[in-house]
């Protein structure tokens, strides 16, 4: 019995196609700029106006349906219009309830025109549609994470603002001028490592521990 042509027996490697790794885009580059705050949601503020109109409002058409109806007035609503007509208006109440509702007026349009959530950080944007705050007391736990990492810091406390991060820190062994350079050092990577669309100015204070008795 004839064996079949090509039936030798041998193998010929196949080729394999090695794995590549995977390497994720490049982020876009940002563009120069500050971004801005946050912008509050004020819910309890914009709650409690409208309540408060809601409530004026509807004792104001309660009143007037029942003067409609050929009842009398509220008695506060006819006292009231007593008073607008007979008192004058350089009288001490009619002054002090104008200021009060011109206060209550700038305070509504102060909080209409500012974004508010001043605790929020704002970061920088590498994407155009992903946008990142930090809040200030966590920037704060960084930054006093990366002081203690500094040699002759015994303990220190950070308070991070809008546009300055003060630190203190006291010293318990190497002179104050090298532990302070240290720190300047360490917090200025440390600043730029969190990212902040505005990094805060650094202030840095640095004394020796009290004495105890």
């Amino acid at each position: 019995m004839s064996e079949p042509q090509g039936s030798e027996g041998t193998t010929q490697r196949l080729p394999v196609m090695e794995k590549a790794e995977y390497e994720p885009p490049p982020a876009p580059e940002h563009e120069a700029g500050r971004e801005g705050r946050f912008w509050s949601p004020r819910r309890v503020p914009a709650a409690v106006v409208a309540l408060l109109l809601l409530a004026v409002t509807a004792l104001f058409l309660y009143d007037i349906a029942a003067v409609r109806a050929h009842r009398p007035a509220m008695a506060w609503r006819r006292g009231l219009a007593h008073q607008l007509a007979t008192r004058p208006l350089d009288d001490t109440w009619v002054l002090v309830g104008a200021a009060v509702a011109a206060v209550l007026g700038l305070w509504l349009l102060l909080l209409a025109a500012t974004p508010g959530l001043r605790a929020v950080l704002p970061m920088r944007r590498p994407y155009d549609d992903v946008r990142a705050g930090l809040h200030r007391d966590a920037a704060a736990l960084i930054l006093r994470d990366r002081a203690m990492e500094v040699a002759g810091v015994q303990s220190v406390r950070v308070r991070v603002r809008r546009a300055h991060a003060d630190v203190r820190a006291v010293s318990h062994f190497r002179e104050l001028g090298d532990v302070r350079a240290d720190l300047n050092a360490t917090l200025d990577e440390a600043i730029r490592g969190l990212g902040l669309s505005h990094p805060p100015a650094l202030s840095v204070h640095v004394r020796r521990p009290g004495r105890k008795g």
